[in-house]
């Protein structure tokens, strides 16, 4: 009985609780009000408020009506959509007093005429995720008219742009930005971002540019640059555009840029001639880092020998051709560029040419602090400098589709490069026991010239068979570097007694001839056959062979006469030739299925390197075998949701200028030496990347982490003596590791009641590093944290701004000084904002602050407010000739600052860079594109 009741009892709640779930509902009439009609089998779907899932769906009758029941109390979204129509979008409420929602009549409008008006009523999706690829869809974000690509980079969720144009995205900067996956201008971003107009795009393309290899066979190689690809709309691919200005200022500043484009749907011309020296145009060439801008030969991962660091082989200082924010530029580039297909698309060709000069000239004051066991050694450095670089630089890539299987592309390009630097530096070394002991003065000229020539070429071959999944692919490149160098180093060295205060002890003199002749040849091959084990798994194999050579002439000389060096100093003078054949093979084996990739494996290479002394017939001879183990975990939850972890693995071999035992004397008071006995560390990196996306509520979170481990160690002895003299030499620590790690998150969310975009990031990244202090283990721990807010809102054609701010804080230490720290705060904020007024006139302004505080090393803390302003009218129907005047470093505050530490030095540095100046400018869009014509 009492069992009969409980039944009754459940089933009677069921009832009333079912009844009390089911008793809210919507309805309403789906019409296009403009055309007076009713949208029958209109799609009407409720969803959930808090994360955008689906709660159930109808389809409208005949007359537009439509009902949903059997809904629960809560917050929904209800979103209607119709083929050519935008969607219609709102967020409502259901309760106990509000139990049915009549939405009467929602008016759709057709996307033609959306765009038409520039008038948007719905919510579009704004980013898709397709695997590793983030898709901006333009039209979801507002710009204004004639804006460029620049522009609507700012107003996508991840992605941040400097007022140098530098572009980041999700914590890493974007080295490469394609039109319609084809390379335009090679490797220099600006000439896209500040080029194209933000109204032909379409797409907005995000991803990790993989090597040819790995983008043909599926599986991660390691090789990856931060790619952005600007898909066009079709309608913008027929007719030309471009841009004219021009702009004189006060205290001698100028710039004048002309930019012409001409597109159809098989081809594309452009060309482009900027003069400038205001740091606004002109500085975006980034040949040198493809290609380095040194002459110091290092092994790379596979065991080639390839050109990287920062001087040019004799010691001297190079000028590596670019401006980073330091001193006063003077820059003069053009190029031109060209790209078409034919053969009903078979067959293609892009090619490029740059050429360029820079001059950088200013002056620098830097304060380091050397903790060492014996005490701390202060340095107080003035420089001053004049550099220049002209260079050249012609790309090629042919591409043809052989058939239906096979394809085949060919690239070679050529870069000539001349450069010429001039240094003066001033130094003041105090220290030891008593901090305020004056140790040395140090006053040098440096004069040096370098002259390269580089050129790379490659093949890479692919075929697919019948059997799928089934491939082969073949690479052939070749790069081969020349470099000759010479210069002056001039130096007087005062040495006083540490004992006897302010006594002088010495002098010592250095006036030297150095040259450097530096030539490397590098071929590589690597042959990948690809073969499906099952549906879902598929093994990788392949096999390459390198061969490399090099040689290294390194002269230095001392004058016989007044201008005359003839008398080689063999101590600093060396002639090595270098030569290195490798093996290498691997197997990656691949899982792939809806949702998981994975993929895991190694490669595995053997190594001869043989070095020769040609001066005294000394022969070095290494053999060593090089692991590169590889994992990659890929998890998508949704179309708008995915996951990504990886871990690789490589040999790092030390470079040749860690191993030869010649010293480097350009500073006497700072001597390198290598170490012929240095062997191998390794590396192991483990990466993280998090990615959604919510279509309806527009929310966005990118998550991107490294993390680093190097086992056996190469790191540096620096002996400084009583005088404050360090000689640095190499060597490993092996039972130590070193670890760097860094992480970044972003969060985007539009605020929909007062149509603002608003985002929080947080970064955090630091370093573990060893070295030895006078032979004493010196561990230098330090890491970074960084908040930032960021706001931004847009009114067409009235207003549109952002904000930018947050804190961050530094902790830094070394554990020979313990008492001591370099942990300190920091604040930074940038903004920017246009008010567009009556009669065509708009006024702007942007600028940044940044405050860095006292620290126990450097008791004087650090603030700088950059304000720049414009007012600008344009003229004619399309606004596109405008007329401005702006005001640049309102303030006259644009001094340049860093702080840095690394082994037992903290340093910070300031420097001159562009100061304030007023500039009238003229600036001329003209535009007439159109849709391609069809057959």
């Amino acid at each position: 009985m009492k069992f009969t009741i409980l039944l009754l009892f459940v089933f009677v709640f069921c009832s009333l609780r079912g009844s009390a779930q089911t008793g809210y509902s919507v309805k309403g009439v789906v019409t296009d009000t403009a055309a007076k009609t009713k949208l029958l089998n209109t799609a009407v779907s409720v969803l959930n408020a808090k994360d955008s899932t689906l709660v159930t769906f109808t389809r409208a009758a005949k007359d537009g009506a439509f009902s949903i029941s059997g809904l629960h109390k809560g917050n929904f979204i209800l979103l209607v959509t119709y083929p050519g129509y935008a969607d219609y979008v709102e967020q409502f409420s259901l309760d106990s007093i509000k139990t049915m929602r009549d939405f009467g009549s929602v008016s759709m409008i057709l996307k033609s005429k959306l765009l038409a008006e520039v008038l948007v009523k719905g919510t579009r999706a704004a980013i898709k995720i397709k695997g590793d690829t983030t898709e901006y869809n333009a039209a979801a974000f507002k710009i204004q008219p004639n804006a460029k690509v620049e522009d609507l980079l700012k107003q996508l969720p991840g992605i941040q742009v400097d007022k140098d144009g530098k572009i980041t995205a999700e914590g890493q900067e974007v080295k490469k930005v394609l039109v319609d996956g084809e390379e335009f201008f090679g490797d220099d971003p600006t000439l896209v971002t500040k080029n194209i107009r933000a109204d032909m795009v379409d797409k907005v393309q995000l991803y990790d540019k993989k090597s040819d290899q790995a983008t043909f066979t599926g599986i991660d190689d390691g090789q990856k640059t931060k790619t952005i690809n600007i898909k066009l709309k079709e309608d913008k691919k027929n007719g030309y555009f471009g841009k004219v200005e021009a702009g004189d200022a006060t205290d001698g500043y100028y710039e004048g840029q002309l930019l012409f484009n001409k597109f159809t749907a098989k081809q594309k011309f452009s060309a482009y001639a900027t003069v400038g020296n205001n740091g606004k145009i002109g500085l975006g060439w980034q040949d040198n880092q493809t290609y380095g801008s040194s002459d110091n030969m290092q092994f790379g991962d596979n065991g080639e020998i390839y050109i990287t660091g920062n001087d040019n082989g004799d010691g001297l200082d190079s000028f590596n051709g670019q401006y980073n924010g330091q001193g006063t530029p003077l820059a003069r580039n053009g190029g031109l560029h060209y790209d078409g297909k034919w053969n009903s698309d078979k067959e293609s060709i892009n090619a490029n040419y740059k050429v360029g000069s820079l001059e950088v000239t200013g002056t620098q004051n830097t304060l380091s602090q050397n903790d060492t066991p014996q005490g701390i050694f202060n340095t107080n450095a003035d420089q001053t400098q004049d550099d220049f670089m002209f260079r050249q630089k012609l790309d090629l890539t042919y591409k043809i589709k052989i058939d239906t299987t096979a394809d085949l592309k060919i690239a070679a390009d050529g870069t000539l490069r001349n450069s010429h630097t001039k240094n003066n530096y001033l130094t003041t070394n105090r220290g030891g026991l008593n901090m305020d002991t004056l140790l040395n003065i140090n006053n040098r000229s440096i004069d040096n010239h370098d002259d390269a020539k580089i050129f790379d070429a490659s093949a890479f071959y692919t075929k697919k068979f019948q059997k799928k999944g089934r491939t082969l692919s073949f690479l052939a490149s070749l790069n081969e570097k020349e470099t000759n160098s010479y210069g002056y180093l001039k130096s007087t060295t005062q040495y006083y007694d540490p004992v006897k205060l302010n006594t002088l002890d010495s002098t010592q003199y250095i006036d030297q001839y150095k040259t450097a002749d530096v030539k490397s040849s590098e071929f590589k091959t690597n042959l990948t056959y690809t073969e499906p084990l099952s549906t879902a798994l598929s093994v990788v194999l392949n096999y390459g062979l390198g061969v490399n050579t090099g040689t290294s002439n390194l002269g230095s000389f001392n004058p016989k006469a007044p201008g005359v060096y003839t008398i080689r100093v063999d101590s600093l003078s060396n002639n090595y030739k270098l030569n290195e054949l490798s093996n290498q093979g691997g197997a990656i084996f691949n899982y792939k299925s809806k949702k998981v990739t994975l993929n895991f494996g190694t490669k595995i290479s053997n190594v001869n390197f043989d070095q020769t002394n040609e001066a005294s017939g000394d022969q070095l001879k290494r053999d060593f075998i090089d692991w590169f183990p590889q994992a990659n975990f890929s998890y998508r939850f949704s179309q708008q949701q995915n996951l990504n972890l990886y871990y690789n693995g490589s040999t790092v071999q030390p470079t040749i200028s860690q191993i030869q035992p010649i010293p480097v004397n350009t500073d006497p008071l700072n001597i390198t030496l290598g170490n012929p006995n240095l062997t191998p560390s390794f590396t192991h990196r483990l990466g993280v990347f998090y990615n959604s996306y919510k279509v309806i509520t527009g929310q966005s979170i990118f998550l991107y982490g490294n993390y680093s481990i190097t086992t056996n160690p190469i790191a540096s002895n620096l002996v400084t003596d009583t005088t404050g003299k360090t000689i640095s030499q190499y060597l490993n620590l092996g039972s130590k590791r070193q670890s760097n790690f860094d992480f970044n998150s972003y969060f985007d969310k539009k605020i929909e009641k007062i149509d603002m975009n608003a985002g929080l990031s947080f970064g955090l990244n630091g370093s573990d590093s060893y070295n030895l202090s006078n032979s004493e283990i010196n561990l230098t721990k330090s890491i970074t944290y960084t908040l930032q807010f960021r706001v931004s809102k847009y009114v067409e054609k009235k207003y549109d701004g952002y904000f930018n701010f947050g804190p961050n804080y530094t902790f830094g230490g070394s554990s020979l000084q313990p008492g001591i720290n370099n942990n300190g705060r920091g604040f930074d904020a940038d903004w920017g904002g246009t008010v567009y007024l009556p009669a065509k006139f708009q006024i702007g302004t942007n600028g940044s602050y940044e405050w860095r505080g006292k620290t126990e090393t450097f008791n004087t803390d650090f603030n700088r407010t950059l304000l720049n302003a414009s007012i600008a009218k344009t003229f004619m129907k399309s606004d596109n000739l405008k007329l401005s005047f702006a005001a640049n470093d309102l303030l006259n505050q644009n001094v340049g600052f860093t702080r840095s530490s690394s082994a037992n030095f903290i340093t910070q540095n300031t420097y001159s860079t562009i100061r304030r100046y007023f500039m009238l400018s003229i600036s001329y869009d003209f535009n007439k594109m159109g849709s391609v014509p069809t057959k």
